[in-house]
């Protein structure tokens, strides 16, 4: 069943019709999603064409997936992206070890001689990876392809292909098709520029950091724990080392991670000094620290 046999008519099931109703089904899992995403998430479920976001590490990218599948009532499958996967990785791999145990039996006389050719690479012998796992799904599933930037240009090739058809050819079993092809978000933090290709099979949406209101309300649904002033206070902090040169800047993960330790300590605001002793919740690399830690007093001042 391919991508393009959903056009026009999006698959039946969803508990939202309208984008209100998905910004309100993501806020009850405390996602607070802004309207042009919730459009693109809405379109990409009833069209049925993946979702790809990009936006720098922190906006909540793969937050999203995890929200969405809890919304649906589904199993999320995540395939994490690196240099270097290749396609066995992420689709299929064979049980070599049990395999050979089998043909061990095979030569011993254990097993019946017929048909082992079929045995010995049938099913029971099949390791799926994320890819297959959500093509064989009995029902729809989210498949998260998280990272799709670290992978290189041959492997976004070969998904593209699946992705194309959600179809699979295994040598050795035949063609496996998607009875209820996923709800698949892709993400990227644009630490290269995807192919072309792989962009116009997909919705696309940019997520900015957000606002420092929206990032205050973001916080307090998160960490229920934390005051109000000290959730402005964070996420005021937070929004002045964006404005630095930063190998890394901090997203709302990190906000939430710095507003959660201060709660700890018992702080109603974030101080020169408390900021300096939990630093290490916003700020992840050193020469980063280097150049923070000189005007943390200016940066963290009300």
């Amino acid at each position: 069943m391919s991508i393009e046999q959903h056009q026009g008519g999006g698959p039946s099931g969803l508990p939202f019709d309208t984008v209100d109703e998905v910004q309100e089904a993501l806020r009850g899992r405390n996602y607070l999603a802004g309207r042009g995403l919730a459009t693109a998430i809405l379109l990409s479920l009833k069209m049925g064409r993946p979702l790809l976001l990009e936006g720098e590490a922190g906006v909540g990218k793969t937050e999203i997936a995890k929200t969405l599948a809890g919304v649906l009532d589904t199993e999320l499958i995540r395939l994490q992206c690196y240099e270097g996967i290749d396609a066995s990785q992420a689709l299929y791999e064979w049980d070599y070890g049990r395999q050979l145990l089998f043909a061990r039996a095979l030569q011993d006389g254990e097993v019946d001689a017929a048909d082992r050719v079929r045995q010995l690479y049938g099913p029971d012998f099949l390791l799926a990876r994320p890819l297959l796992q959500a093509i064989r799904a009995e029902k729809r599933v989210v498949l998260l392809i998280d990272e799709i930037d670290r992978a290189d240009d041959e492997f976004e090739a070969f998904l593209l292909e699946v992705l194309s058809d959600f179809t699979v050819t295994v040598p050795e079993l035949g063609t496996i098709r998607a009875v209820s092809p996923p709800a698949v978000i892709l993400t990227s933090n644009r630490t290269r520029e995807l192919h072309d290709a792989l962009k116009r099979r997909c919705m696309y949406q940019w997520i900015e950091f957000p606002e420092l209101e929206r990032e205050a309300e973001i916080v307090r649904l998160r960490a229920p724990n934390v005051s109000e002033p000290l959730a402005r206070s964070i996420v005021t902090a937070i929004a002045r080392l964006r404005e630095l040169d930063l190998i890394k800047r901090p997203g709302s993960a990190e906000a939430i991670d710095w507003a959660n330790a201060l709660a700890l300590l018992g702080a109603e605001a974030v101080t020169s000094e408390e900021g300096r002793l939990t630093l290490g919740w916003a700020i992840k690399n050193q020469d980063d620290m280097r150049l923070v830690e000189p005007r943390l007093h200016e940066l963290l001042s009300e």
